[in-house]
This record gives structure tokens, C-alpha cells and sequence, in this order.
């Protein structure tokens, strides 16, 4: 479902020690359930910016709910997970393809296709490590990694 960006508004609420995110459509009752993904805090902005990732998209806002970036993180597809790297870069696992984005801006910087759809889980990061699964039906799945050079996917 698309719902127009000029008629969302997202209100954040802090209380300690739960952030809570409310995304409220206007005028308009939500058709369908919105899926969240993360909601990321900017280290380089003390605190005060948040990346917002929910469906197929990110938005920037402050601690207030006020849209802080004119700018959209646009994802290729609606990701399974996403998750911050330490390297200033957010990741998201699509069911086709892993996507690559600067945090600040929400570029592509990098995407490595899959051979087969399959949905991933984002694990942990380790130093240039990233770990993630595979979620199969069943109860069985497999681990992966990924090894990340200065804004680039060296292997998986």
C-alpha cells in the first residue's frame, strides 16, 4: 500500500526508557497494517535526528516529530530487516537483493542480488563483520556473513 508522503505525519514520542513511534495518516484511516522496521538514532547528531524505517521507505526527523531532511530513504523493496552499521551505513535485507545506504543521506552505495528470493534476518555486527540468517519455513535456517570494506561489500 502507498500512502502519499504529503499526507503522513510521524509524531515521535520519548518516554524513559521506551521510544515509542506513532505514525499517523490524516485524514485518511490506514488501509492495512504499516510494517515498521527500525528506528535508527543518528550518532553524529547527539541524540536529536532519527531515521525512520518503515515499508519500502526511511524519513529523517528530529526528537519533536518534525521532518528534518527533504530527503527520502527509497529502498529497492520492502526489506525483511534493517539495521545500522558502525560504519555509518544502513542495511536492508530484501527478499531479492541486500541494499547498501549511507545513513546521512540515504544513497545507494551498494547492492548484492541474491541467486534465489529467500527472506533474511540481521543478526549482529562485529567489527567488518555482518551477520545475518535465512528464515525458512520448517525451523531450519542458515547463517551467513558479510565482510564490509570502507563503504563497499567486499563478499558474502
Amino acid at each position: 500500500m502507498l500512502i502519499p508522503r504529503q499526507r503522513i505525519k510521524i509524531a515521535l514520542r520519548l518516554w524513559m526508557p521506551v521510544l515509542m513511534l506513532r505514525i499517523v495518516v490524516a485524514h485518511t484511516p490506514i488501509q492495512g497494517p504499516i510494517h515498521p522496521h527500525a528506528i535508527i538514532i543518528l550518532p553524529n547528531k547527539a541524540g536529536t535526528e532519527v531515521l525512520v524505517c518503515y515499508e519500502d521507505e526511511g524519513v529523517y526527523i528530529d526528537t519533536y516529530g518534525r521532518i528534518t531532511k527533504d530527503t527520502v530513504l527509497q529502498w529497492g523493496e520492502m526489506p525483511t530487516s534493517v539495521a545500522y552499521l558502525q560504519s555509518n551505513q544502513v542495511m536492508g535485507w530484501g527478499e531479492k537483493a541486500i541494499e547498501l545506504r549511507s545513513a546521512n543521506t540515504g544513497n545507494l552505495e551498494g547492492v548484492f542480488m541474491h541467486k534465489k528470493a529467500q527472506k533474511l534476518k540481521f543478526l549482529c555486527e562485529r567489527n567488518d563483520k555482518v551477520f545475518f540468517a535465512s528464515v525458512q519455513s520448517g525451523g531450519s535456517s542458515q547463517i551467513y556473513f558479510m565482510t564490509l570494506g570502507q563503504n563497499s561489500l567486499f563478499s558474502w
